[in-house]
């Protein structure tokens, strides 16, 4: 008899082992988070595009993004659930409950977001307008998403920007597998664990918002989602696709970027401050004396990007060390010769875009996943575990990213991703997938007038906000 054991770290990642003996491939199982800026942002870009094509776009998401939606020309529909909450379990490493005293914390802000959904996707905003889904565009950690969509007949498509579909070539980014035979059967175990916890809540909505019969213990999280069309939104230039067995409704689209750099002007004093010398490393989120030091042994200028952590708080001014509030990523990283950060999905797009060698310190969600893949591509050193974070590895990183070879991989891998339009790739993979209604000519000077209106959802993640 085969034992698997799974248990679930005190940071709420989950951990199994897979006996030695098991060969790969022998697992093959089937098919079985929330949000910054960064994760709001390609739904934003694919919602504009879809906008440009003649289609009425909402995007539902927690309140604090209603700015940015709205500035952006989108609709906008407040999701459930108290961002400032979500916000602190983002501190968190992990993704799951990571003591008995945060479940019933979770549970209700799970409950709040789910019970939020159907409303997102049929009543009026503010404006009071009416609104009828034709289609909705959700990510998995929604978890209500196919649920509405099935009550409200009418199709759904998935995009996220981490992997949430089984394969043998890495394994679930919530999950710590370190055997390869493990990896399928790692995105299962997710999926049973999250589905346990919400099982009840999800017939709960079925039963009282949506007059749905309730899914069985076996359904899973995500229904039938091998039925589902899946984008995924990464470069296949960074994580090569061509491996996976996805199938032909699983399509890697490309990173989706916003163009925030054209439209932005640096203050006075950052704009100085970057002409008075060479190209600074940018370092977010991280403590400031292990920066600070390790900016002045390597000789290299930095910049600090100020968050809830506290950074930026100097005992005296350095003169190699700028301290920054806000500023969009595409414009900042374009002046900057390596970046550092946590290993957001978004904020690891635009670093790569901008040819930016760059070193993750991750501590949760699909961090540690960006880090690997980012190392893998030999643009970057291995990944600082944020607990392991030391004056000797972050010197060691910098070193790493200033090597000259380092640097022609990242203007490489630039290149190829400067030739990828990957919010193009996303409406295409939305529109091929579409059950054909009519003939359909998705075209900016000839748009089909008013086709669908979809509830366009970016969920961000369900459990905390990073």
């Amino acid at each position: 008899m085969r034992r698997y054991i799974n248990r679930k770290e005190q940071d709420g990642s989950v951990v199994f082992e897979v006996p030695e003996s098991v060969k790969a491939g022998s697992l093959d199982l089937g098919n079985a988070y929330c949000g910054d800026t960064g994760d709001v942002q390609p739904f934003v870009a694919i919602g504009k595009r879809l906008q440009d094509y003649g289609h009425r776009v909402r995007l539902a998401t927690h309140a604090n993004f209603k700015e940015f939606v709205l500035t952006a020309g989108l609709e906008f529909y407040p999701l459930g659930g108290d961002p400032v909450v979500l916000a602190e379990h983002g501190k968190n490493k992990g993704f799951l409950p990571s003591a008995p005293s945060e479940i019933p914390v979770q549970r209700k802000q799970m409950k709040n977001i789910i019970f939020s959904l159907l409303a997102a996707c049929k009543d009026p905003d503010d404006s009071g307008i009416p609104f009828k889904p034709d289609a909705i565009i959700a990510n998995p950690p929604a978890y209500g998403h196919t649920h509405v969509a099935e009550a409200l007949k009418i199709p759904i498509h998935i995009f996220f920007t981490m992997p949430w579909t089984p394969t043998a070539q890495f394994p679930h980014p919530l999950s710590r597998v370190k055997q390869q035979a493990g990896y399928r059967l790692s995105y299962q175990v997710v999926d049973s664990m999250i589905w346990l916890g919400i099982r009840d809540m999800i017939n709960d909505f079925r039963k009282k918002k949506l007059k749905l019969r309730p899914v069985t213990y076996l359904s899973g999280s995500q229904g039938s989602s091998s039925d589902i069309p899946t984008g995924y939104i990464w470069s296949p230039h960074l994580v090569p696709s061509q491996k996976v067995n996805w199938g032909p409704k699983i399509d890697v689209v490309g990173f989706c970027f916003l163009d925030l750099a054209s439209n932005y002007e640096p203050p006075e004093s950052l704009a100085k401050w970057l002409e008075a010398g060479g190209e600074p490393v940018q370092e977010p989120q991280k403590m400031t004396n292990i920066i600070v030091e390790a900016l002045e042994k390597t000789q290299q200028r930095g910049i600090i990007n100020k968050g809830w952590g506290g950074l930026g708080d100097l005992a005296e001014p350095k003169d190699f060390v700028y301290l920054l509030d806000n500023c969009p990523h595409d414009w900042l990283f374009s002046h900057c010769k390596a970046v550092v950060h946590h290993g957001g999905a978004g904020t690891t797009a635009a670093g790569l875009k901008a040819a930016c060698p760059t070193t993750i310190v991750p501590f949760f969600g699909d961090q540690p996943f960006w880090g690997e893949q980012v190392h893998a591509r030999g643009v970057g050193p291995s990944p600082i575990p944020v607990d392991q974070f030391s004056l000797p590895k972050l010197i060691d990183a910098i070193n790493y990213m200033l090597d000259s070879k380092v640097k022609e991989r990242a203007v490489e891998l630039a290149k190829a991703m400067a030739s990828e339009d990957g919010v193009k790739g996303a409406v295409m993979a939305f529109f091929k997938h579409l059950p054909k209604r009519e003939p359909l000519d998705p075209k900016p000077s000839s748009p089909p007038s008013d086709f669908f209106k979809p509830c366009f959802g970016s969920i961000g993640r369900c459990f905390g906000c990073s």
